[in-house]
């Protein structure tokens, strides 16, 4: 692996096209927009689309202190999925069951959506519908894995329960005693899609500035180091750097996540594994991990436990740690012994935005003119979809049911002041890997864990 690895996404799309990463002009001095949106990634092109979607004549600015899809949303497993970090037995307890239910059948067409957006507007992504494959490789992953289909049961989303026979028709891993499968995901390549919505988003009309850092947002202007943007309404799309922003330090924890990628592996390899419908994968454990089969068969592989920064700091110098990259080798050749002999070509990483009670969010203020999303807790791939289909409808006034979803309005407690945060974010992380090596070496389930499920949106 090269010491100067990129992420494999950001390599492929160079490789595509050389003058694809280039960045855009920044912003050019004062200006003036309908609505200015502060990141230029998932959430924040969505709602551009959408809004120009909706009304056509609107003057939309787009503007990112780096390139479109720099963050999360061009770093990402490529998961296009129908999940919500807040389960929904736990929604229904919150906002009841209708709610619960509308939320769930929202998420769902969520994934569709995108789907058919890519194939409309000709973005290539690798978009394939393939499911996810959770496996359960101890009796507490079993017993989770068949309480994860029950509740999927409950509130109309399909998932189904699966032997270890029925788990080998879509992956075969080791030590595997049960597992689920659920339609409601599709791989993609994340900057892919996030490079190819920015140019339909253009297309559109819409303006993007790239190089051009927010300082401030503020009713009906966005202060930025390269001129202010005046607008009618302001929409803070910025995930995980939402923390870096004046006043919004306890707003949201960036947590990283990481991952690595394997070089291409031949047929033969891939014949043991199997993955062949395009499906993303995972298990049951408490500290989590994903991965999928790329289009040009490489596994990309990716999980949590990478250490939270005090303060909120979000650094680049922060996306590599060779000893949490070194873990997620050995855990992915656990898994899927047949990689053991192939090289890991990437490894990369990047923050994700975590809310204090695990709830994202979208709404918009009526008296400021500031709207927002985010708060995914890395699950943003299809939500962010959702997010800025609602956030078009909110900024044009159109009552729909997208606009009555239980998130809509939704406002989490900020975290405790440091060195709280730190204390209580890298107790979690402990605790978690705890769990699992418990459960692993004892075969029952972790009260320990039980006992922070409501803690995670459970």
């Amino acid at each position: 692996m090269r010491d100067d690895a990129a992420s494999l996404w950001w390599d492929q799309v160079v490789a595509d096209d050389p003058d694809e990463a280039r960045p855009r002009p920044p912003l050019d001095g004062d200006t003036t927009a309908d609505v200015v949106v502060v990141g230029a990634g998932y959430t924040g092109l969505w709602t551009a689309y959408y809004l120009l979607e909706a009304d056509p004549s609107l003057d939309v600015l787009v503007v990112d202190a780096h390139v479109a899809g720099y963050g999360a949303s061009g770093r990402n497993g490529g998961w296009c999925s129908a999940l919500f970090p807040v389960g929904p037995d736990a929604l229904a307890r919150r906002h009841g069951p209708d709610a619960a239910h509308a939320m769930r059948a929202a998420l769902r067409d969520t994934v569709v959506e995108i789907g058919g957006v890519t194939a409309a507007e000709q973005i290539d992504c690798d978009f394939r519908f393939g499911g996810t494959v959770s496996l359960a490789r101890t009796s507490p992953q079993v017993d989770r894995l068949a309480a994860d289909v029950a509740e999927a049961g409950r509130w109309g989303d399909e998932a189904h329960l699966l032997d270890p026979d029925g788990v080998a028709e879509h992956v075969r891993a080791s030590g595997v005693l049960a597992g689920s499968w659920t339609p409601d995901c599709a791989r993609v390549q994340p900057a892919r899609l996030a490079r190819g919505l920015a140019r339909v988003v253009e297309q559109r009309g819409a303006r993007i500035a790239e190089g051009t850092r927010a300082v401030r947002i503020s009713p009906r202007a966005v202060v930025t180091d390269h001129g202010t943007a005046r607008c009618r309404w302001v929409v803070r799309a910025t995930e995980a750097w939402t923390a870096t922003l004046p006043d919004s330090h306890r707003a949201i924890a960036p947590v990283y996540s990481l991952m690595i990628a394997t070089e291409p592996l031949p047929a033969s390899v891939w014949a043991q594994i199997g993955l062949e419908r395009g499906e993303t994968f995972t298990d049951a454990r408490h500290l989590v991990v994903y991965g999928q089969r790329t289009a040009d068969d490489r596994i990309a592989f990716g999980g949590r436990g990478a250490p939270y920064h005090a303060g909120s700091r979000v650094d680049a110098s922060y996306d590599r740690v060779p000893r949490v990259h070194e873990h997620l080798r050995r855990t992915l050749v656990d898994l899927l012994p047949p990689v053991a002999d192939h090289e890991v070509t990437h490894a990369w990483g990047g923050p994700l935005g975590v809310p204090r009670d695990w709830h994202a969010s979208v709404g918009l203020d009526q008296g400021t003119g500031i709207g927002w999303a985010g708060g995914y807790v890395g699950d943003g791939v299809g939500a962010a979809n959702l997010a800025g289909r609602t956030l078009a409808d909110l900024v044009t006034g159109a009552d729909t049911p997208l606009t009555r979803l239980p998130w809509v309005g939704h406002r989490s407690p900020d975290w405790e002041p440091e060195p709280l945060r730190w204390a209580g974010i890298t107790a979690a992380r402990w605790a978690t890997a705890w769990s699992d090596r418990v459960e692993r070496r004892t075969g029952r389930s972790s009260r320990l864990a039980e006992g922070l499920a409501p803690l995670l949106g459970r």
